[in-house]
């Protein structure tokens, strides 16, 4: 069953749609199959990907609105994993869902079919908390939670925690934060050593080791519809990624042996 994780926070500029497209290349790279979808009405994660959110047939949009099974919005992109695109559409979304049935898991149901035919199934959530963000939690196992090392991303942080929290509560008790990605990271800031180490100090290992530079090619990726591995796969930037598609599968593992391992003491 392929893991289910959300890229959030309700912060905007923090590096989210970047961590999406470049996860999801690094992890097709490291041979897993993939998933993307984007949910930001934006689109911006779709033409990251080199599709034309403008000449979209199907989108996240039609899904959500049950007009047609996941398997049909399917795109296969260049970079090698599968995207569910997303455009303009996905704002009436918003409304509509507020008065639909089941508007919180229509999401985890579309998915239900299609999960099991990959390794990971990465969401790229709006930068606000709205239906379409709750849609994202709710289908989701964990959470990634990018943020620049600034004192804002502090405060904007723990209003992000605290609707996990509410997530966790209500809808889907299984949600846990996979881990914190601190993004466009310049170690030449002072305050960015500072609140880089506050996290540690708060957080512990939900903080992931890798780090993301602040990188030209890493944000010139973008505007050529490629991630950064394809851009320029020897930059710093591509480098990062594949760490953290690395640290992801780690840790997913050490949780399946560390379970298996309870499983046999009891």
């Amino acid at each position: 069953m392929g893991q289910v994780i959300s890229v959030t926070n309700q912060k905007g500029g923090v590096g989210k749609t970047t961590t999406s497209v470049n996860l999801a290349a690094s992890l097709v790279a490291t041979k897993r199959k993939v998933l993307m979808i984007d949910l930001d009405p934006q689109g911006n994660a779709t033409m990251g990907s080199g599709v034309n959110k403008h000449e979209l047939e199907a989108s996240i949009y039609d899904v959500l609105m049950d007009r047609m099974p996941v398997a049909e919005a399917l795109i296969h992109t260049e970079p090698g994993y599968d995207l569910i695109g997303a455009n303009a559409d996905l704002t009436a979304a918003e409304v509509e869902l507020l008065d639909g049935d089941q508007k919180e898991q229509r999401l985890k149901s579309a998915l239900a079919g299609v999960r099991s035919q990959y390794d990971y199934v990465l969401i790229d959530c709006p930068p606000s908390l709205n239906m379409l963000t709750v849609n994202a939690l709710v289908a989701s196992d964990s959470v990634i939670i990018p943020m620049r090392c600034e004192y804002y991303a502090l405060e904007g942080l723990s209003a992000l925690l605290n609707t996990i929290e509410k997530i966790q509560s209500v809808l889907n008790p299984n949600l846990e934060i996979d881990g914190l990605l601190r993004t466009m990271y310049d170690p030449r800031i002072a305050l960015a050593n500072q609140v880089s180490s506050q996290l540690t100090e708060h957080f512990g290992d939900k903080v992931y080791r890798t780090i993301i530079p602040r990188n030209v090619r890493l944000a010139e990726a973008p505007s050529h519809g490629l991630p950064v591995l394809e851009y320029d796969r020897r930059s710093r930037g591509a480098v990062s990624y594949l760490a953290l598609a690395g640290e992801l599968i780690r840790r997913a593992e050490q949780k399946i042996s560390t379970a298996g391992a309870e499983t046999v003491t009891a």
